[in-house]
């Protein structure tokens, strides 16, 4: 079930790294600018971060097993139509079609996980989780280079629709209800449990810094492949090599932060991700102010996104801490802002410039804010809790 669950949340990384090394082809082929082609991945971020707002709360209602497999089956169906269109502005479309859909792979994953653990080990268990998704930007720009040899960007998502059968069949195998006592309601249930997530600034604060390091990620994700194949001359097939790598750093470090968590706990091994990739960053912002060659740029450009890893189970499980009877809803409201904020903030920098400098100096950016909003949560739940105790003790 691990693995079906790891699969179903790697949707996001599928929809996009797949096709990453043919992305300038794509722009060439249609006639479109890059611009435009990279609307093309912001589009299917907005879908995957609306469908995880829609159906997180609809898996409340109604459980978890139906609208997980509805979701995966729209997911392929439209990826074979986005294989089938001869329009950029059909194609846009069909990715926020795409993403939507796939966004109920991502928060029933994560509502599930929530759903059988507690948050420490939500939090190891996110941290696995991330394993099996980091295998995806391994595989995927690795597979989607191999088939630029011998088919187009059509073919790439002909392959997407194939996964997403193919993870229907498993999910409806290996994939049984866990949450029992479905709410029901209508939406004024829905507005309720949303209201009770917002209102909780534990939850608000360690979604916020979910937000900062999906802005690092994706910024990373969306201007890499113009800043390295086109500014650095590395070919399709050498980026999505680089990109490989750096995937694997993701991979080790979420098996860093599941044997971090049982001995330092979620919220320190949080903190030592932000400080990793906030270092990091700073470093390949002088390196590419320098300008300095390849190597050295790869190097912290290699620990600032491996750093994610160890930042994003933790702040996920931390947040979901008080919420297991809404879990649906409140996963929505964290991948809202992971796919919506953070993946929106590489393509909305990027209409401004994508250079090295501006991709460095946005994920600094996304670390230090980080950060503050970490110690800003960590210090007011301490408050709170302090408060609590001291009205809750007898007198004496």
């Amino acid at each position: 079930m691990l693995l079906v669950l790891g699969a179903l949340s790697a949707f996001g990384p599928l929809s996009t790294d797949l096709y990453l090394p043919a992305l300038p082809d794509l722009s060439d082929d249609l006639g479109i600018s890059s611009v435009t082609g990279q609307l093309t991945m912001t589009t299917c971020m907005i879908g995957l971060a609306l469908g995880q707002l829609v159906v997180g709360p609809l898996s409340d209602r109604f459980g978890r097993r139906k609208p997980l497999l509805i979701g995966v089956a729209v997911y392929a169906i439209a990826s074979l139509l986005c294989a089938l269109t001869s329009g950029a502005g059909t194609l846009i479309a069909l990715r926020l079609v795409q993403g939507i859909a796939g966004g109920a792979g991502v928060v029933i994953a994560r509502a599930i996980v929530r759903d059988l653990f507690d948050t420490e080990a939500a939090a190891r268990i996110f941290s696995l989780l991330v394993m099996v998704t980091g295998l995806a930007p391994v595989l995927a720009p690795l597979l989607g280079g191999q088939l630029m040899h011998v088919t187009s960007w059509r073919g790439l998502f002909v392959a997407l629709s194939l996964i997403g059968c193919a993870l229907l069949i498993a999910a409806a195998l290996r994939i049984q209800e866990t949450h029992p006592n479905p709410s029901g309601g209508g939406l004024r249930t829905v507005a309720a449990n949303f209201a009770i997530v917002g209102r909780d600034p534990r939850f608000v604060g360690f979604t916020l810094v979910v937000g900062c390091a999906s802005g690092l990620l994706f910024t990373y994700i969306t201007m890499s492949s113009y800043v390295l194949q086109d500014d650095h001359n590395l070919s399709a097939q050498a980026f999505s090599l680089v990109f490989a790598l750096n995937a694997c750093g993701m991979v080790a470090t979420a098996g860093l932060s599941s044997a971090l968590v049982p001995r330092i706990g979620p919220a320190r091994t949080l903190g030592i991700g932000l400080a990793i990739g906030g270092t990091a960053s700073a470093a390949l912002v002088v390196a590419a102010l320098a300008g300095l060659p390849l190597p050295a740029l790869l190097v912290p450009q290699f620990l600032a996104v491996s750093s994610v890893a160890l930042v994003l189970p933790n702040a996920i499980a931390l947040g979901l801490e008080s919420h297991s009877a809404r879990a649906g809803a409140a996963v929505g409201v964290i991948g809202l802002v992971q796919f919506g904020v953070g993946g929106s903030l590489g393509p909305a920098i990027s209409t401004l410039d994508t250079s090295m400098v501006t991709m460095s100096v946005t994920m600094l950016g996304s670390c230090v804010l980080g950060l503050l909003v970490r110690s800003v949560t960590i210090r007011a739940t301490r408050r709170r809790r302090a408060a609590t105790a001291t009205v809750a003790a007898p007198p004496s």
